[in-house]
């Protein structure tokens, strides 16, 4: 009976999910393996990219909080305009934070506060109960911008230091994994993401929304407001997107004491480091690669090989 590609890969996907593994698959069918792994990745992925109703693996122990700041800016006297180099004595009055959003990983409130509603001191120690609380901050060019921010402001007002949090920055993942035109958030949402893509504040565009919420322009406000919400769920859902192709992201399994759920996992060959030969695994429904720790090589195997010297 001859099939059409579709009804093929649609075989495949069905005998995939009543547990048979690529090898059973490939005897049954002849399709060979590499094949098979290829058309199951690629319908599962491909539905989960159209639909965005599941989220990359994380336990839910895990407190992963997305974050992002918006700062004042500095007010600087001088008596030109063109190539300045302005003096500590020249600064009128120095940046601080004014507002930030954030969003727990598995919670759909999105939170926001800004010195319109309290003092600058009341946003900082916010943000080191919520720090104090996380085991990893998703910024973009957080590692370098919002974390330092945060932190040089909290040091400044005689906060003690928050408990040890990691990052994860979307800005680093998109500069060491692909090469896009541009690796603004606004620019990569509104290419990958579905539902949220960063907003352009064009009510007030530019430096202009800055100045007019420092001033007490109340659709400033409203503005920056909704800026900084949307900046956090597209965030998120970049995220979402790029956390696949990482091999750099934290194991998250190892927040809970649960034995590690394999449904979700399918064998896909083995991965092959200097010393050893590990299981490959693929996610069936985000496509993301990792390994088992079993080295699969005999004993006498691995006391047979020789090490390279760096």
């Amino acid at each position: 009976m001859n099939l059409s590609e579709d009804e093929v890969k649609q075989r495949v996907v069905s005998l995939s999910e009543e547990g048979l593994s690529h090898r059973a698959i490939e005897a049954i069918t002849g399709i060979p393996r590499s094949t098979v792994g290829d058309f199951i990745s690629k319908r599962t992925y491909k539905e989960w990219w159209e639909q965005q109703d599941c989220l990359p693996s994380v336990e839910s122990s895990v407190r992963m909080l997305f974050l992002d700041i918006e700062t004042r800016q500095l007010t600087l006297e001088g008596f030109g305009l063109f190539n300045q180099n302005f003096s500590l004595d020249q600064i009128a009055e120095d940046w601080s934070i004014l507002s930030f959003s954030a969003k727990w990983y598995d919670e759909e409130e999105v939170m926001y506060y800004d010195v319109t509603e309290m003092t600058e001191d009341d946003l900082l120690s916010i943000l080191h109960n919520l720090f104090d609380e996380a085991h990893f901050i998703v910024a973009h060019n957080g590692r370098r911008f919002d974390l330092k921010k945060i932190r040089s402001r909290m040091i400044a007002r005689g906060l003690p230091p928050h408990s040890p949090v990691r990052v994860i920055d979307t800005l680093e993942i998109a500069k060491r994994e692909f090469s896009f035109t541009s690796n603004k958030l606004e620019y990569l949402t509104k290419l990958l993401c579905k539902r949220h893509q960063k907003s352009s504040h064009n009510k007030f565009p530019g430096f202009l929304l800055w100045r007019e919420f420092v001033r007490g322009n109340p659709e400033a406000i409203q503005e920056m407001r909704e800026y900084n919400i949307v900046d956090v769920t597209s965030l998120q859902e970049l995220y979402e997107v790029l956390a696949p192709w990482s091999n750099s992201l934290p194991n998250f399994d190892v927040y809970t004491d649960d034995v590690l759920d394999m449904n979700d996992w399918e064998e896909t060959g083995f991965v092959y480091t200097n010393l050893g030969k590990y299981t490959q695994y693929r996610n069936k429904v985000t496509g993301r690669y990792k390994r088992g720790r079993v080295n699969l090589l005999s004993k006498e195997k691995r006391a047979s090989l020789l090490a390279n010297i760096v």
